[in-house]
């Protein structure tokens, strides 16, 4: 063994790979982006790494290989699970040769997401056993479990760490040697691999004589445990068992008994029973669903035991956002009786208002405003998607008016465009998104003969989750492993966006530099123009994957209109005493604001 300093999700990663996984396969999504990109990294060749075009793609490709007998992971955040659900709740029935692991990461917040979604729920739905582990340690030796109880039991398993776990470090003691997984391979068997109606009637049968049993084996495990010998009772899991601990430290175990759950489902029913029956009351330390405190509930009510259980569904605990230390603290400390102070930290400064802005430079403010700037004076709906360009709603842009989920903005604009056909309907997508989920909207539209402009903002990169590659990048995950015959700057097949809009039946593709302002807008109003679906790609790099160039800067002829400060919203341009001026440790060079200037008193350097 070895020790090493590691992020949660470095070490769920590494778990993985003394697990011996064979294939990783992933969709990118904050919290839980480094764990598949961990495996690249560390990746000796012998495991196959690939971000999938969705999360619904990247299960279906590790149900494949889990069939053959392959140990495989799947990543991805709580709401990318909606996405592979289809291929969850059927995979579910149909169970798995080789372990299969799949991480949702949950975002309490949420801190980076749509929703503070609970992946627990989708285990209970989909009957399948989930982990949640407490702590970076925990997570690098319970996903070596997930990988033995997946293969035991013949059935894919789910993995939950939340943003805290995900993002932690920790000390942590690791394998320095283990061994590789052996694939057998596929054996064909329709009776188990397709699902037939019948069968799927019979493995429900055999899922629901297998729940219970697991959860007999869960009420052994090492990670649910129970402590201390007081008559006041706590249940907790997850990183709310580590704020739960900080909060008690200093107090004797005989002022209470603490249930630690590192499996909500199935649910260990012979431990919590054993903690029930030795308490008189129970308080429910947990984040996002009351998931704990209902099972809790519900085995007072099957056994026909009168403790009260406390939490969310009470009001002790609070609904919606991240547990903390200090909150955790309040309640206990109330719950048990304890002596409550309030920590005494020094007073914060005033801080500046940071709203969230486009970077200086995005080419996605320079496809937006040119899009405003063609559009003025006509009505027009913008619907808009899951990125940085969501950041598009804010002022003095204004052009974001529904985000809904990834994908969403192509599909809404025909809903919005059958309700008010007198409107232009735009549609602003990624070309990370429009890959992932956008490609069936569009189908969608051309299909039904609706009147829409699809604006695919190409940025060559996904840039909200740290600049991942996607299919029309032309570099794959494979490239990054030691001994990779190609480097990722190499570049393999990309995808044509402009080909496959044109191949779906799109007469009218355009693709325009969005920093080249006027042949920008010319090429929105003749889209808008014409009938049926039309497709402008606003192309142009990331600035985060461009080297900055010399920086722009306001000469003495300014009038001081301010339009460079009232239309833009660039971060670079700032007032100084009244006066725009250009920030140069911030300005990317793109020039945008040169083209708007009424009296071009902005230029670039010499």
């Amino acid at each position: 063994m070895i020790q090493k300093f590691l992020m949660g999700n470095e070490a769920i990663a590494l778990g993985a790979i003394h697990a011996g996984v064979n294939l990783v396969a992933g969709y990118p999504g904050t919290p839980s982006t480094e764990v598949l990109e961990t495996v690249a990294k560390q990746n000796d060749g012998s495991i196959y790494v690939e971000w999938s075009v969705n999360e619904k793609a990247a299960l279906e490709v590790a149900a494949g290989a889990a069939y053959a007998g392959a140990r495989t992971l799947v990543t991805m955040k709580q709401v990318g699970l909606n996405v592979a659900s289809d291929p969850l709740m059927s995979l579910a029935y149909v169970g798995v040769k080789g372990g299969m692991v799949i991480v949702s990461a949950d975002d309490p917040g949420p801190i980076s997401s749509q929703t503070e979604q609970d992946t627990r729920h989708f285990a209970q739905f989909a009957k399948l056993p989930v982990f949640d582990p407490s702590s970076p340690e925990e997570a690098y030796e319970m996903i070596q479990d997930a990988f033995a109880c997946s293969e035991k039991w013949g059935t894919p398993v789910l993995f939950r760490p939340t943003t805290r776990v995900c993002h932690g470090c920790a000390s942590i003691m690791v394998k320095d040697t283990w061994d590789k997984h052996t694939i057998e391979g596929f054996q064909k068997d329709t009776m188990r691999w397709v699902i037939f109606p019948r069968t799927s009637y019979l493995n429900h049968k055999r899922i629901e004589e297998r729940n219970p049993k697991m959860g007999d084996v869960f009420s052994e495990y090492r990670f649910n445990q129970v402590t201390g010998n007081g008559r006041k009772g706590i249940c907790t899991s997850g990183i709310s068992y580590a704020y739960t601990c900080e909060a008690l430290e200093g107090n004797v175990k005989e002022d209470y008994r603490l249930l630690k759950i590192a499996t909500a489902h199935p649910f260990p029913e012979k431990l919590a029973l054993d903690f029930l029956q030795s308490v008189d009351e129970v308080m429910c330390i947990e984040e996002l669903d009351p998931v704990l405190e209902r099972e809790l509930t519900y085995i007072c009510g099957k056994h026909q035991l009168s403790v009260p259980i406390h939490g969310k569904l009470d009001g002790s605990v609070q609904t919606a956002g991240e547990n903390t230390v200090e909150s955790v603290k309040e309640v206990l400390h109330t719950y048990l009786g304890l002596e409550w102070e309030t920590a005494e930290y020094p007073e914060t400064p005033e801080l500046p208002v940071r709203p969230p802005v486009l970077c200086a430079g995005c080419p996605h403010r320079a496809s937006f405003y040119a899009v405003k700037q063609a559009m003025k004076g006509q009505k027009a709906v913008f619907s808009g998607d899951i990125g940085c360009y969501t950041l598009g709603n804010a002022a003095p842009l204004d052009m974001v008016d529904t985000c809904l989920c990834m994908g969403a903005d192509i599909t809404m604009a025909q809903g919005l465009h059958r309700a008010e056909p007198d409107a232009v309907n735009f549609s602003f997508i990624g070309d990370s998104t429009f890959f992932a989920s956008g490609i069936t909207g569009v189908v969608n539209a051309v299909y039904n003969q609706t009147d829409i402009i699809v604006i695919v903002l190409d940025n060559s990169t996904t840039a909200m989750t740290g600049h991942q590659p996607h299919p029309g990048t032309g570099v794959r995950m494979m490239e990054f492993a030691a001994n990779a015959t190609h480097k990722p700057d190499d570049i393999c097949n990309r995808v044509s966006i402009e080909k496959v809009l044109q191949a779906i039946g799109l007469t009218s593709v355009e693709t325009v530099n969005p920093l080249q302002l006027a042949e920008a807008v010319e090429a929105v109003q003749r889209a808008a123009k014409k009938p049926g679906v039309k497709a402008i790609i606003f192309k142009s790099p990331c600035i985060a994957l461009t080297k900055s160039v010399k920086s722009c800067q306001i000469q003495e002829n300014c009038v001081n209109c301010k339009k460079c400060i009232r239309e833009l919203g660039c971060p670079a341009i700032v007032l100084e005493n009244g006066r725009p001026t250009i920030e140069k440790s911030l300005c990317t060079g793109c020039s945008l604001c040169t083209q708007i200037c009424p009296c071009g008193a902005i230029s670039k350097e010499a």
